[in-house]
């Protein structure tokens, strides 16, 4: 996905770790599983409307469509040029219909991981991101996260398959951990994102300016769920009271922080007077960059994905 600063991030953290061990790393770029949910979450949001909710949701999309898409080309335009420069992807794409019959061969081993490869809701329980056209013996898991507490029913009994056929079994969160434990009895480590495993120098050496970026003291936000209208009127006075620029890095409407790329998003992070997230990688980048930062739990529809930044905050002592 080339939207997410945390997937773009922790890609290049495990590349960079696994060459430390002595490995050449390539990421196999897995194909349009990301389209097909987004459509299917679309149809879901229109399900059971009134015709004026109807006509208002569509008079929406018609201005998402003329105005935010055009910035999520651009914005994901950037994003690629950043895997471009740093990450070595393969030059070919796989999907559940679309597996080169030798590509277990191609490679010693196969690791999944370390974002929400395991969410069913973002994946569709796609078989994929459990390494099924690999060896067994070449599977290795390296803190992946469901996203979730629960698994539901209907994928169930293919996750319990799938994951015992997994030798090599790690994970992010301690949600994580126990669902494991009860859909196959075994038990996965708890471990590090990848991102914490590389030094604050390392990311700094690969962090630039973005030219957007305000010369005085400002305050940072970057959220992925909604931003209710009592948080923006607290986030904007506290602000005002401390004289700092607001610089909103996942709100459309801030169109010229929105276009910023994950080197900028290090740089902004580093630089910030605070920083308010519900993001798990905005918590970690400002933990490795020593930044004061407030979470925020995630607002918006469906089950709760704090498990990851709760295990986080516990593991550092930060729960308050």
């Amino acid at each position: 996905g080339y939207f997410n600063y945390g997937n773009r991030l922790q890609n290049y953290a495990l590349q960079e770790m696994l060459k430390d061990l002595g490995f050449e790393v390539e990421t196999i770029i897995n194909d349009s599983l990301q389209i097909r949910s987004e459509g299917k979450r679309k149809i879901e949001r229109i399900k059971g409307k009134s015709f004026k909710e109807l006509y208002l949701t569509s008079i929406k999309m018609v201005e998402n469509f003329l105005y935010k898409n055009k910035l999520d080309r651009q914005r994901s335009q950037i994003f690629r040029d950043f895997s471009r420069m740093y990450l070595s992807e393969t030059n070919y794409a796989i999907s559940e219909n679309n597996i080169p019959s030798n590509l277990t061969d191609r490679y010693d081993y196969f690791i999944t991981g370390s974002d929400q490869v395991w969410n069913p809701n973002y994946r569709e329980g796609s078989s994929i991101e459990f390494l099924t056209f690999a060896a067994p013996e070449k599977r290795i898991s390296y803190a992946p996260s469901f996203g979730v507490s629960e698994i539901p029913d209907v994928y169930r009994d293919s996750y319990s398959k799938w994951l015992k056929e997994i030798p090599h079994l790690s994970v992010r969160e301690k949600a994580g951990a126990q669902i494991i434990k009860d859909l196959t009895g075994r038990n996965a480590k708890v471990v590090l994102d990848p991102t914490m495993m590389l030094s604050t120098e390392k990311w700094l050496s690969i962090s630039k300016a973005s030219p957007n970026k305000p010369n005085g003291k400002y305050l940072l936000t970057y959220f992925l769920g909604n931003i209710t209208k009592e948080r923006h009127k607290i986030l904007y006075e506290i602000a005002r009271n401390n004289n700092l620029e607001v610089v909103n890095l996942a709100q459309v409407k801030d169109k010229k922080h929105y276009l910023t790329g994950p080197s900028e998003f290090i740089d902004y992070i580093n630089s910030a007077s605070v920083f308010y997230t519900d993001s798990f990688h905005g918590a970690v980048f400002s933990i490795l960059l020593n930044t004061p930062f407030v979470v925020f739990n995630r607002k918006g529809k469906g089950p709760s994905m704090n498990s990851r930044i709760e295990t986080l905050l516990e593991t550092f002592d930060l729960e308050s």
